[in-house]
């Protein structure tokens, strides 16, 4: 029985007794005589951080219950003096997640699944909760066919890039060192050129989204390095990291600009990435509403040049679509991967939706067809399904479809973390080996340099079965004198097969053999034996920029994330209070890890409430003011 529970001024909450005296221990009616903050800030400090949370969900569902215009103000205020970011990036990012946050909030149980997941993806509390049991429907069972072997023909190319985020308004000459999220942007006179101690070279700097110049540079060298590749592979993200002055048209401009500069390039395949949306990462499920439609749309009408029309349906319902090779026998299955991404707020509902949009079970009749055709399958997206980025629910069941069709799914491409890596899956996680390693994700480095030299990929594939033989990596070294006067330099930076190849037993340096999910899992074995391999591996991540020492937990962290294309078993565990630190407080360092790919605002200022109690003191003032 759920009671209307007054506290004092005048503020209804919505709350269950059950919920209140067994999560906080008093009663309704002692409400308005404790304070809140306090039970929360005790709490925290004697480690019930699940209570913590669902104490501090009680007072948001209060204010959002009040109205979008009352949940935003609040927030926007608590991030102003939380110093989370400049006053105009509180009040744009949060007018524009506020609202979606706050309808979430409305419909949210206390206690519940949906209630847990919030906890942990705003304010790292609580601990991930089970998987929702559910066998995804086959509509065969495995048959007993395996990886078909390399033709040992000649091989072709394929390109893949991602995570370009071109910033329309980046200025030469403006200031490098700013307090935004990213810099090179003249946002007030003592960012404009010549007015500051940093200035933007043409062609891109660490602390900002790439220029036009960065981005047409990257096209040139494609067609000059690979200029009879056989497709390219496109894995997301166009629109830069401002993320709280984002709109539907500058969007749209930016989407067309970029799919217009792409059109050098002989045949591309496309995936939507979270930062396409407005806002960004807002995709809404069918059976919430069709804000997104107008993304999808405009991607559709944009990869119609390059997929045949038979796919324009899954387009323009959910954003992924599924084509034929022309010149192969293979197919390309693109999927949205925001429809599992855990800040797509539009996911958390009161009873969140096993499969949003059907897309899953969409993946399986194109997969069941294109095993019965006979055909090998490329499946790309934009997020890795194996990150704490993912659902673990989502990431279980389509776990369970890639197992399923393993004989079949030659590679899987992704991008999102801006970083060089590989994720493995396997038909059995309890028993991780080289024999039950069933297939294999590649995560291209982005091309914007915020996480490290620009970078691209090439794939030497063959061309019957479309087995990966290797990946070489090519970028713009930023410490190259000639990056910022004649142009960025794009080189070879390393194959995967002449770095891994000679490290596993038995050694794997054919030209002709494949990169299978068996060798990849050798590959992890040997990281965890040869500190050198390892070392080079993690200087492979960001290109060789900012390269940091990582041994012991870090070290186990990283090898089991690439032992992890399933998200519960990827090692991640929650970390109270998610606290993203303002750059201006980070100083001269600018090493320090940011969420590149997300940036909510609304998730770092709820992370900093968690950590200090000022801020809960702050939202309780105005829980119990508001009316």
């Amino acid at each position: 029985m759920r009671l209307s529970v007054t506290l004092a001024y005048g503020l209804a909450l919505s709350v269950a007794v059950s919920e209140v005296t067994s999560t906080f221990g008093i009663l309704p009616r002692d409400l308005a005589k404790k304070s809140l903050a306090s039970e929360i800030w005790s709490d925290i400090e004697n480690a019930a951080t699940c209570a913590a949370c669902e104490a501090v969900l009680l007072l948001l569902k209060g204010v959002a219950d009040l109205g979008d215009s009352a949940f935003v103000a609040t927030l926007t205020e608590i991030c102003d003096l939380s110093g989370a970011e400049d006053s105009d990036v509180c009040a744009g990012a949060i007018a524009l997640e506020g609202p979606i946050i706050a309808h979430d909030l409305r419909g949210m149980s206390i206690g519940s699944k949906t209630s847990e997941l919030f906890c942990i993806t705003f304010m790292g509390l609580c601990s991930y909760p089970a998987v929702a049991s559910y066998s995804v429907p086959f509509p065969s069972p495995k048959p007993s066919t395996s990886r078909p072997a390399p033709s040992g023909q000649t091989p072709i190319q394929i390109v893949q890039y991602s995570d370009i985020h071109v910033d329309p308004f980046y200025v030469t000459g403006s200031s490098t060192n700013c307090t935004k999220p990213i810099c090179c942007r003249d946002y007030s006179t003592s960012d404009d050129p010549g007015n500051n101690n940093s200035p933007a070279g043409p062609n891109g700097d660490h602390n900002c989204d790439a220029p036009l110049s960065l981005e047409l540079s990257m096209y040139a060298a494609i067609e000059q390095l690979a200029p009879n590749a056989a497709f390219s592979i496109f894995t997301g993200d166009i629109v830069d990291h401002a993320v709280w002055n984002t709109t539907q048209a500058q969007n749209t401009l930016d989407i067309n600009d970029a799919y217009g500069h792409m059109s050098g390039l002989k045949l591309v395949y496309g995936t939507v990435g979270n930062h396409e949306a407005n806002p960004t990462n807002a995709f809404q499920p069918a059976a919430i509403g069709s804000n997104s439609q107008w993304v999808y749309n405009l991607l559709s009408s944009i990869w119609t040049q390059w997929i045949v029309a038979n796919a324009s349906a899954e387009e323009q319902s959910f954003g992924g679509y599924s084509t034929k090779y022309p010149s192969g026998n293979l197919r390309i299955i693109s999927i949205n991967t925001n429809l599992y991404y855990v800040q797509n707020y539009w996911l958390y509902e009161s009873t969140m939706e096993t499969d949003p949009s059907g897309q899953l079970a969409w993946l399986v009749n194109e997969l069941q067809a294109a095993e019965t055709a006979g055909e090998r399958v490329y499946i790309i997206g934009h997020m890795p399904m194996g990150l704490s980025d993912a659902f673990h629910d989502g990431s279980n069941y389509f776990d369970q479809i890639v197992n399923r069709y393993s004989a079949t799914i030659a590679a899987m491409f992704f991008g999102h973390t801006h970083d060089d890596q590989f994720e493995i899956s396997y038909s059995s996680y309890s028993a991780q080996s080289f024999s039950t390693a069933s297939a294999i994700s590649y995560i291209v480095p982005s091309m914007t340099p915020t996480s490290g030299h620009p970078a691209f990929r090439i794939y030497t594939v063959d061309p019957v079965t479309f087995a990966v033989l290797d990946a070489t990596t090519y970028f713009a070294d930023m410490t190259n004198p000639a990056y910022q006067t004649t142009g960025p330099v794009w080189t070879k930076y390393y194959s995967a097969k002449e770095a891994y190849g000679p490290s596993v037993m038995p050694p794997l340096t054919s030209a002709n053999a494949e990169l299978s999910p068996a060798f990849w899992h050798n590959v992890t074995t040997a990281f965890e034996t040869s500190p050198s391999a390892f070392s080079e591996y993690i200087a492979h991540k960001s290109r060789g920029w900012n390269v940091a020492s990582c041994t012991g937990t870090c070290q186990t962290q990283e090898i089991c994330q690439m032992r992890a294309a399933r998200a519960e078993n990827n090692c991640v565990v929650p970390t109270p209070g998610i606290n993203f630190k303002k750059r201006a407080a980070v100083g001269q360092d600018r090493t320090q890890k940011r969420d590149e790919c997300g940036v909510s605002v609304t998730r770092e200022v709820l992370g900093r409430m968690v950590g200090r109690k000022q801020l809960l003191e702050v939202l309780e003032k105005r829980a119990r003011e508001t009316n």
